[in-house]
């Protein structure tokens, strides 16, 4: 074993409270909310899409600077409920039930990344319903604008006036999906190439620069492999009671009026923002973990 090796293999040992990737999703969060603001209505946009420089021109002339953070609450309810879960439960699994000597084997990390983005995605279905509709409600007409005074009372308001918590899991099933493709192709590959970097570049596991080009590239094929499920998801969610329709309703409505490319609109801004999301939540993890906060000493001597 390379002493590089040795470095990964003693630092993936310490047991790291199990809240860093929540606490890690609220930084990077806020961060880059105004673009996460942007690609939403980009998705829900009639054609002809205006760019993404417009789409935030149009927000910041129609809304003023504040309407960039449009459902803020929303969002950072939705780190604490699905990144928190498949971050977390991604980490327990690496902790307890992966073996030691396999934690850069894929073999080992897709499975237990899966189930951590499944139960995500589901356990944030509540916040994410709100969250895209917090986003979109300013581009609607006025008398169709749901007017949520946050996060609570948008989660309020559906469950009294919209069917409950049947409306509260409105798109489950491609939120689920895309939980199992976000986590798998940003945590993983986090993980993948972080470790080859180190194994084959001789990049410093702990340096900055280790952690900025694995988190980069994580964010590229996140972004690639979870545009279709994410398109779907934001209209399904951003559909009202009245005109609710299925995954399948929606795919084959895109696909003969749009054409294929549908399934990867608004794949730019998507970059724009989880490329940046990427590394920012993977550089607060990082960090989290080198000054081992909330951890007593007995935790990592």
């Amino acid at each position: 074993m390379s002493q590089q090796q040795g470095k990964i293999q003693q630092h993936k040992q310490i047991k790291y409270p199990w809240w860093y990737g929540g606490a890690a999703g609220i930084f990077a969060c806020i961060c880059t909310h105004p673009l996460d603001l942007a690609k939403v209505r980009l998705q829900a946009a009639s054609l002809p899409k205006p760019t993404l420089i417009k789409m935030l021109g149009n927000i910041v002339k129609n809304e003023g600077v504040l309407g960039l953070y449009s459902g803020l609450s929303a969002a950072i309810l939705r780190q604490c409920t699905y990144t928190t879960v498949r971050f977390g439960i991604y980490d327990i699994l690496k902790e307890n039930v992966i073996p030691q000597n396999q934690l850069t084997n894929m073999a080992y990390l897709l499975p237990s990344s899966m189930v951590s983005g499944a139960i995500g995605g589901l356990a944030g279905n509540f916040a994410d319903v709100v969250n895209i509709r917090m986003q979109n409600d300013s581009a609607l007409a006025p008398e169709l604008r749901r007017n949520y005074k946050n996060a609570f009372d948008g989660v309020w308001k559906i469950y009294r006036n919209e069917g409950g918590v049947k409306t509260l899991l409105t798109g489950w099933k491609p939120n689920m999906v895309r939980g199992v493709l976000m986590t798998a192709s940003q945590v993983v590959t986090y993980d993948i190439f972080k470790n080859y970097l180190v194994t084959k570049f001789d990049f410093d596991p702990s340096h900055k620069s280790t952690h900025l080009s694995a988190s980069l590239l994580a964010g590229l094929v996140a972004t690639t492999i979870c545009s279709p499920a994410d398109v779907i998801k934001t209209r399904i969610m951003n559909s009202s009671k009245a005109e609710s329709k299925s995954s399948i309703q929606i795919l084959t409505t895109a696909l003969r009026t749009e054409g294929p490319s549908f399934m990867f609109r608004g794949w730019l801004p998507s970059f724009t923002r989880l490329g940046p999301f990427t590394v920012l939540i993977f550089f607060a993890i990082e960090e989290l973990k080198k000054h081992k906060v909330g951890m007593k000493k007995e935790d990592y001597m």
